[in-house]
């Protein structure tokens, strides 16, 4: 019996200092992993607040479906709600996560500094929410800290600032990339959208034309829904918030057909038919917008035309003596500057006119001579003679007194329906001594141009025996740029033998031609010999550029590119600097700045040195 006790308290003394012991021994193993460990349980949850962003993101994105809204969202969760975003957080951190955080820590100590600096100066909101985010994170990391300040007080220190900077680091670069996609301008959807309609007229195909089945009203009815849905949306923020749902609705439609229609080979071949014809379609209106282009260029608008009707009633309203112009005594004086232009419009001349006398710094020596057809000269002369162009003369003459030019029947030949090739007054470039015969020099502007600098200095250049100046157009890589062989037949062998198909070309427009040395070399009847061999064969295109390449060939010498601009009639990419730089700007192409087809963001240069608040244009509509 006494044994038996005996054991009974050996078992219990055993039992006390187990459970003594026990608790000593764990509580000092926890302790000492509390030490050695700290730090790591600490980035631990560093890192699981960092991801915090994550869980955050996917709200949003089911936000979005839901509502059914196009954009990425930003959630702002109020105040009270960030210590438990954060303690939710910390229990689900990811341990393979620490040996980066601690590798890279200094790193993005610096990286953040700047992303959030930059992220500070350009967004107000997110930088608010950055601010409570850190404080609320700030009292979490004190929280923390006062569990474990007895074992690692510095190292946790350290760590705070860290995760205060990484925090905020994250929070502004997620809201600074989901402001980045949001302003985004993108067209996916769109072009999903269109791709379902092409998808659900190729399978009405499969149908037969008078089918009423279940399915065809069916895709009838979505591919309505659809064209109303993105109606005339370039992009994606330009579509209603029920155009998703309705590609929901289109897309379990395209699957009933494809089932209903499982042959991808027929599928194929609907489509390439589709396509052709679509090609088809877009080659068609591509021919039917130049031609109406073209047509536009040929036709007078409604209020030039009636421009011309009232100055030519109230010119023949006028007695012979009053339709003299002023200073008509200058026009044979080869000591002044002669300009030549040959046009049948009021307002091109008038342009050419106001522009080149405005920028001139001798406007007494300026001599104008317009040359015109019989149905524009009354017009033209009643013009200036009620805005007379300051102290410069002008001298106005009709085509049909010509008498001279009727013997060499220039046009007989010309099969073009263009009226820049077919009329005589594009023509008389080529007869300058015959129109002029008293003077030396003279400075040819076609009506299409805009003067923008003073042209005396061009008067006083040394020519070196050349008979016209001009700009080049043999630069590669300019839009003005042109080849011989883009105009003239080089595959003739009496071309090929004469010219040099690499030889620089260069451009009618702005021109100065020395008289002399073209009567000495009859230029003249070099023109005719080449117009008259292009009518024999297919020498050349129509037009008066290729004719003047080949009768000026070698005789020409070539201005600064500055002088003369080209251009401005088709092609809208010409940099605004350099049209500005330009002595003198050109229009040449079809889309006349006169013109309502005429490029808007050129046509101040034209229209300023018109005053559309005269009488006369106000009566006719006319209008910059």
């Amino acid at each position: 019996m006494k044994q038996s006790h005996r054991w009974q308290r050996s078992l219990i003394l055993c039992l006390l200092s187990l459970s003594v012991v026990a608790p000593i021994v764990f509580v000092s193993r926890r302790l000492q992993v509390l030490t050695r460990d700290g730090r790591k349980e600490f980035l631990d949850e560093l890192s699981s607040v960092k991801y915090r962003t994550d869980p955050l993101k996917l709200n949003a994105i089911e936000q979005e479906d839901r509502e059914e809204l196009e954009g990425p969202k930003q959630v702002v969760y109020k105040e009270n709600d960030f210590g438990s975003k954060f303690s939710d957080s910390s229990e689900n951190f990811d341990d393979s996560e620490d040996s980066r955080i601690e590798g890279s820590r200094n790193n993005l100590l610096e990286k953040n500094e700047i992303d959030h600096d930059e992220t500070q100066d350009q967004e107000a909101q997110p930088k608010e929410l950055c601010s409570t985010g850190r404080d609320q994170k700030f009292n979490v990391t004190v929280m923390h800290n006062e569990n474990i300040k007895t074992h690692s007080q510095r190292n946790t220190d350290e760590i705070t600032k860290v995760t205060e900077k990484q925090s905020s680091s994250t929070l502004n670069q997620h809201h600074q990339i989901s402001r980045h996609q949001s302003r985004r301008a993108t067209n996916h959807t769109v072009m999903e959208i269109k791709d379902q309609i092409i998808r659900a007229r190729a399978y009405l195909g499969f149908a037969p034309p008078s089918s009423t089945s279940h399915l065809v009203k069916e895709l009838k009815l979505r591919i309505r829904e659809m064209e109303h849905a993105v109606g005339e949306a370039t992009k994606d923020s330009d579509l209603s918030r029920s155009a998703l749902q309705r590609m929901r609705h289109m897309e379990a439609s395209l699957s009933k057909a494809n089932r209903a229609f499982p042959d991808c080979i027929a599928m194929a071949a609907k489509l390439r038919a589709m396509h052709q014809n679509t090609e088809e379609q877009v080659r068609s209106q591509e021919h039917e917008v130049t031609y109406l282009v073209h047509l536009a260029a040929r036709t007078t608008p409604k209020g030039l035309h009636c421009l011309s009707m009232q100055l030519t009633s109230d010119y023949f309203a006028l007695r012979p003596e009053d339709r003299k112009l002023p200073n008509e005594n200058k026009i044979h004086d080869t000591e002044l500057h002669h300009y030549a232009v040959f046009s049948d419009n009021v307002l091109a001349c008038a342009v050419v006119v106001n522009s080149t006398v405005s920028n001139a710094k001798e406007q007494e020596k300026l001599v104008f001579h317009i040359v015109s057809n019989s149905l524009n000269f009354p017009a033209i002369s009643m013009w200036f003679l009620l805005n007379p162009p300051g102290k410069a003369a002008i001298h106005i003459q009709n085509i049909d007194n010509f008498e001279w030019l009727s013997k060499y029947n220039t046009l007989k030949e010309q099969n073009s329906s263009d009226p820049r090739y077919t009329s005589e007054l594009n023509y008389l470039r080529f007869y300058l001594p015959d129109i002029f015969p008293t003077l030396n020099k003279i400075l040819l502007l076609d009506h299409d141009v805009v003067v923008q600098q003073d042209l005396s200095t061009l008067w006083n250049i040394d020519m070196n025996g050349k008979v016209i100046a001009g700009v080049g157009t043999c630069q590669e890589g300019e839009t003005s740029f042109r080849k011989m062989d883009m105009f003239i037949n080089f595959s003739d062998p009496f071309i090929a033998k004469r010219f040099d198909v690499n030889a620089c070309t260069w451009a009618f427009g702005m021109n100065l031609f020395d008289l002399q040395q073209w009567k000495r070399h009859n230029l003249t009847g070099v023109y005719h010999k080449y117009l008259q061999r292009g009518s024999n064969m297919p020498l050349l295109n129509s037009g008066s550029l290729p004719l003047g390449w080949l009768t000026f060939y070698n005789k020409i010498m070539y201005l600064d590119r500055r002088w003369h601009i080209l251009g401005l009639g088709y092609d809208s990419g010409i940099d605004s600097n350099k049209i500005e730089q330009a002595a003198v700007i050109h229009y040449d192409g079809i889309r006349k700045p006169w013109l309502d087809i005429g490029m808007g963001r050129y046509k101040s240069y034209w229209s300023k040195f018109i005053k559309f608040d005269h009488s006369l244009l106000r009566r006719c509509n006319l209008q910059a």
